[in-house]
């Protein structure tokens, strides 16, 4: 499968601030995979270190991490030479194996010209426990397939190309067409393991590995401890599955805990890369960051596959529906558009919320577009008040537009400022060259 990972990596290798990378992302997304294709294509030889499945090889990188030293241990415990410009290495589930991660600095300054790779889940537990690097290294966020690379997945080119556009009108006939295929995303979602039993077989089998991936998320839950109850972390995460949209209440995610302890669990899922925690902010200026409000906040799940699975939807009466925003109250579309916009703004995602006169105001999403604030509002179709949208605008004339998500065609309203927009569309209303910068420093 094509990735948009693939040409990030590419212009890494060919950068002259080329640091080692670290690719990060939820469990099964894709990470060993698209770094094992690109050692294929790109260097004479690949040397792949599972530090899981490796743990013989954690004492090498427990005693003295000097370049030279390492590397030679290396060779030696894996039987093969590791040339700089001519070599990739390599080190998977890097998280199990900490010392490993604090080897990647000392490796950039004593080995600059070796391509260094690192990839883990759970990494964000292993950096919390180390003195990171902070300059040595750079990061690489992946996810699991959007909608233009599903699409791409099942072969139709022309459609992929379509969606790589920018919005804009399109014949009636490739509309359907994109609503159609998008409806089948919503429910195979895009975790690659399962696009391709979809892809292979059918869409029954694709929910067989979604169930597969969600047991192996719960087995998972016992390398949190101490951190977090399991009980706890089982039932927040089938709570967010079905709050989707909402701003979170700890109370309503877990039954029996108390608000400390779904906090805790909230936040290691977060770390994780199970949820992302999408927060509100007072006012839709630039940076949006600025004006965060810690007390509000929504979270969407890692995949819209899963999310679906978590909910036990009843697909066969799902999938009758015309309407994608009617599919589980709106949930799985107000999911595909956060999963969307945290690949396009490489996680920077936020809403609007205000309280005025105790009367609640809030958009659904916001984001940075054309180095402006941009927000955005998931609805069926043109219809509707779009009151808390057109306030925000009132009351910000610095926002160029509104962009309203809908099943509907494209449209433009230049009175109102607002421009409908088909939901296929979401992934392309990223800012221009965002993907150029989605290879970071940590301090950036």
């Amino acid at each position: 499968m094509k990735r948009v990972a693939e040409e990030l990596l590419r212009q890494w290798r060919g950068s002259s601030r080329r640091k080692p990378l670290i690719v990060r992302g939820g469990r099964q997304v894709g990470k060993t995979w698209s770094v094992e294709q690109f050692g294929r294509e790109h260097f004479t030889t690949t040397v792949k270190i599972d530090l899981e499945k490796r743990i013989d090889l954690h004492r090498i990188f427990a005693g003295n991490l000097d370049s030279k030293a390492l590397l030679s241990q290396l060779e030696v415990a894996v039987g093969r030479r590791i040339v700089p410009g001519q070599t990739l290495l390599f080190l998977d589930e890097i998280q199990t194996c900490p010392r490993a991660l604090s080897a990647l600095r000392y490796l950039y300054e004593g080995a600059p010209d070796l391509h260094v790779v690192a990839a883990g889940s759970l990494l964000e537990f292993a950096l919390a426990e180390i003195s990171f690097p902070v300059g040595r290294v750079q990061f690489l966020n992946m996810y699991p397939l959007t909608f233009a690379e599903f699409v791409l997945a099942g072969g139709n080119a022309p459609l992929h190309q379509v969606l790589r556009g920018p919005p804009a009108a399109l014949p009636e006939a490739t509309h359907r067409l994109l609503l159609e295929e998008l409806k089948r995303y919503f429910f195979v979602g895009g975790m690659p393991e399962a696009v391709r039993a979809y892809l292979d077989g059918s869409m029954l089998q694709a929910f067989e590995v979604q169930a597969e991936i969600l047991s192996a998320y719960r087995q998972d839950f016992s390398k949190y401890a101490p951190r977090a109850d399991k009980d706890c972390l089982n039932q927040v995460l089938d709570g967010c599955a079905a709050a989707v949209g909402e701003q979170v209440k700890y109370a309503r995610l877990a039954q029996g805990f108390s608000n400390p302890t779904i906090h805790k669990a909230f936040d290691l899922l977060c770390m994780a890369e199970v949820l992302h925690k999408i927060p509100a902010v007072r006012t839709p200026t630039l940076p949006l960051g600025a004006s965060i409000n810690n007390r509000r906040f929504k979270a969407s799940l890692v995949d819209i596959g899963l999310m679906q699975r978590l909910a036990h939807l009843p697909v066969d009466v799902e999938l009758r529906h015309e309407n994608l925003l009617a599919l589980y109250r709106g949930k799985l579309a107000e999911q595909f558009v956060a999963q969307e916009l945290l690949v396009a703004q490489n996680r920077e995602l936020y809403y609007w919320a205000r309280e005025d006169a105790g009367r609640p105001s809030e958009v659904d999403y916001l984001i940075q577009c054309d180095g402006r604030a941009c927000p955005i509002e998931v609805k069926s179709g043109e219809g509707g008040s779009l009151r808390s949208l057109h306030k925000l605008l009132a009351a910000h004339p610095e926002c160029p537009e509104g962009v309203v998500l809908s099943g509907g065609a494209y449209g433009w309203r230049p009175e109102s400022r607002l421009r409908f927009v088909p939901l296929y569309f979401v992934g392309a209303l990223a800012t221009p060259g965002a993907d150029a910068a989605a290879i970071r420093s940590p301090a950036s």
